[in-house]
């Protein structure tokens, strides 16, 4: 670890990895920030189970977000050092429900701090999910790539699918699929065509965030042991399909036109994981003052430099106010 993270952690009033409850599981969860006076952010990484780019081995390593919030970094059971079998016992109302409960613990140690949620992908779903069960959990939301309804096997995709340079043998496969049925193989097999034959993911025109950076320092963590760094992406959600067969049945668009809080939704204008189309539709149509639309050039689902940095504007935004 060097210098500038030791001094970074040093300095920082909050810096304690706790073990909750959640859901009926032991969980570490990291919490960090200059001061207790600020307001919190919590983390809902996307995936399931990709703890990136906020996770318990983040310690020190996001000044620029621990200087203006105290930060909650969760790796959801199943992934980095909460690895554990994610088997079709587990649902979504399980994470959401997990959520719930974390939010709980930070208010008891907080109860006079905002709290605000940001989410990414999947972590979109826990946190509409959660908002629909408890309506003032949170103070506000900003939320990357929104999930609202027909994720990945939408005509959208099957659109730019069609239009692009995929084998023609792949592309039938693609659309015979069945959200009832489909198999780990099959996700596997449309996640990676649009990843490679899409700008769906990310645009091949647009700056991408560096990864390396994250990865050394998940990699050398204070609280990461070699275990929880493989555990990022090789974990408990490898061989889950239930999960998957539930968000592709997903319809989030009621719910999203009930929030009551401050929420802003940023999107890659090239996003078809998460149809900006959709989002764009959806929020246009509902006129209500606290939820927005925001659109980043040039960007897929995988939010690049310029979406982090509207991430952080909108959250300072928001708790600033």
């Amino acid at each position: 670890m060097d210098k500038k993270r030791k001094r970074v952690i040093a300095q920082n009033e909050v810096s304690d990895l706790y073990t909750f409850e959640l859901g009926g599981y032991g969980q570490k969860v990291l919490i960090e920030g200059k001061s207790r006076e600020l307001p919190v952010v919590i983390s809902l990484h996307g995936g399931p189970g990709t703890p990136i780019p906020f996770s318990a081995g983040c310690r020190g390593l996001f000044p620029e977000f621990t200087d203006k919030f105290i930060m909650v970094y969760w790796d959801q059971l199943g992934c980095g050092i909460n690895n554990h079998v994610i088997d079709e016992r587990f649902h979504i109302d399980s994470f959401v429900d997990m959520t719930i409960d974390l939010v709980r613990e930070v208010r008891r140690l907080f109860p006079h701090n905002k709290i605000f949620f940001f989410a990414v992908s999947w972590g979109s779903i826990l946190c509409v999910k959660a908002l629909e069960k408890e309506r003032d959990l949170v103070d506000g939301a900003v939320v990357y790539g929104q999930i609202v309804r027909e994720l990945f096997l939408s005509e959208e995709v099957i659109d730019a699918l069609t239009g692009s340079q995929i084998p023609p043998q792949k592309l039938e496969r693609i659309k015979a699929m069945d959200p009832d049925h489909i198999t780990p193989e099959e996700m596997q097999l449309v996640s990676s065509s649009v990843r490679k034959y899409t700008d769906g993911y990310q645009n091949k025109k647009g700056k991408r965030t560096p990864i390396f950076p994250v990865m050394w320092g998940l990699l050398t963590s204070p609280d990461y042991k070699f275990r929880d760094f493989k555990a990022v992406m090789m974990n408990g959600y490898m061989n889950q399909i239930s999960l998957w067969k539930e968000i592709l049945k997903l319809d989030l668009s009621h719910a999203i036109e009930n929030i009551q809080i401050p929420y802003t939704i940023i999107q890659g204008d090239t996003d078809i994981v998460a149809s900006t189309s959709i989002v764009q539709s959806l929020t246009e149509n509902t006129g209500h003052a606290w939820l927005q639309c925001k659109i980043v050039k040039d960007t897929g689902h995988m939010p690049g430099p310029e979406g982090m940095e509207l991430v952080y504007s909108e959250l300072i935004r928001l708790a600033y106010a």
